[in-house]
C-alpha cells in the first residue's frame, strides 16, 4: 500500500468554490475578462503535446487561476499494465502546472494493443480491486502526488460483482491513500440505468475522501425499449442533479465543485451562470458548517460562575 500525500509538489490550493472546464473557445473571454471562478479544469491528454497555442493559453491562465487537471486515458481499470509512456507524459505534465488536484476515472479503455474511445466500466470484485489498487498506487508513486478516483457512469452491470460501488471506492482510498471525486451527474445517470436509488448511493458515499465534484448535463437515449441516461455533457446541470448535490455537500461540506461542459459548448456567460449557481450553492454549504461549528463550540463551553 502506498499512501502519497497530496502536499508534495501542489500549485495553488483549489478553493472551495466551483469552477469549469477549460476550453479553447473561452481562452479569449477568460483573458481578457479575468472572470471571477475559482479554478479551471483541463484534460490532460489535450496538453501532452511540447507546446504550441493550447499550451501558451494553459500558461497565462495557470498564472491568474488555480488549475485542476483530469486525466481520462490512463485506463486504471484495465487487465495489463500501465502504458508507461503515458504516465511519463502525464507526470511532466503535473510537473510544468503543478495542479491544485488531479483526477482519474474508474474505467478501463484499453486491451492488449488496442485503444477504446470510450470509459468502460469494471466489474466490482476483489480481483479487480487488488488490480486497481496495484494501479493507482503505481500512478501515484510516479507522479508523487495524490490522486482523485471519479466514480463511473454505468450502462450495463456484471452479475459477478459482489461489492456495492460505494463500498468498492471506499476500499480502493482505504488502501492507496487516494482521494475520490463524486460526479453527482455520474451517481444520477447509473441509478436510472442499474435500477438504484441515488439518494442513498449519496448517503452510502464515503464522504470524508472526498476532495472534488463534478456536475454536468445528461441526455435521455433508447435501449431496448428502457430509457436509458447518457453522461452527455453538453446541456445545463439538470433540476434532479442540482438536488442530488445539495444532498451531497450535506454529507460533504463545501469541496471544490466543477461544471462540466464539454460538446455542445456553450458562450461563455452561459458556462459561467451554471458556475455561479454551484457557488450559490456552495455558500449556502458553508454557511450551513459554520453555524454547526459555532453550536457546537457553544454547547462544549463551560458555563459561567
Amino acid at each position: 500500500m502506498t499512501s502519497v500525500e497530496s502536499g508534495l509538489r501542489v500549485g495553488r490550493e483549489i478553493p472551495e468554490r466551483a469552477g469549469v472546464g477549460l476550453k479553447a473557445e473561452h481562452y479569449r473571454d477568460i483573458l481578457t475578462g479575468t472572470p471571477d471562478v475559482g479554478f479551471f479544469e483541463v484534460h490532460a491528454e489535450n496538453y501532452m503535446g511540447a507546446g504550441g497555442p493550447p499550451h501558451r493559453y494553459l500558461d497565462a491562465i495557470r498564472a491568474r487561476y488555480p488549475l485542476s487537471l483530469h486525466g481520462v486515458g490512463l485506463s486504471i481499470g484495465a487487465a495489463k499494465p500501465l502504458d508507461k509512456d503515458h504516465l511519463a507524459r502525464l507526470k511532466a505534465l503535473i510537473s510544468r502546472y503543478e495542479p491544485g488536484l488531479f483526477s482519474e476515472h474508474l474505467a478501463w479503455s484499453t486491451h492488449e494493443s488496442d485503444f477504446f474511445n470510450d470509459l468502460l466500466p469494471v466489474p466490482y470484485t476483489r480481483e479487480t480491486l487488488n488490480l486497481i489498487c496495484d494501479h493507482i498506487d503505481e500512478v501515484q508513486t510516479t507522479v508523487g502526488r495524490r490522486m482523485l478516483l471519479e466514480n463511473p457512469s454505468v450502462y450495463v452491470v456484471f452479475e459477478e460483482s459482489e461489492i456495492p460501488e460505494a463500498a468498492f471506492l471506499a476500499e480502493i482510498a482505504a488502501r492507496t491513500g487516494c482521494g475520490l471525486l463524486l460526479d453527482v451527474n455520474n451517481v444520477e445517470v447509473s441509478a436510472n440505468n442499474a435500477g438504484y436509488d441515488a439518494v442513498r448511493y449519496i448517503d452510502e458515499f464515503p464522504a470524508e475522501h472526498v476532495g472534488e465534484i463534478h456536475l454536468a448535463g445528461n441526455a435521455v437515449a433508447e435501449g431496448e425499449g428502457e430509457l436509458l441516461l447518457i453522461d452527455a455533457h453538453g446541456s445545463p446541470v439538470e433540476d434532479s442533479v442540482w438536488r442530488l448535490y445539495r444532498a451531497a455537500l450535506a454529507r460533504t461540506g463545501p469541496v471544490p465543485t466543477l461544471i462540466e461542459w464539454d460538446n455542445d459548448v456553450p458562450a461563455w456567460r452561459r458556462l459561467y451562470d451554471e458556475a455561479q449557481k454551484a457557488d450559490a450553492e456552495l455558500s449556502r454549504a458553508a454557511a450551513f458548517r459554520n453555524r454547526a461549528a459555532n453550536t457546537r463550540a457553544r454547547s462544549h463551553a463551560p458555563l459561567a460562575r
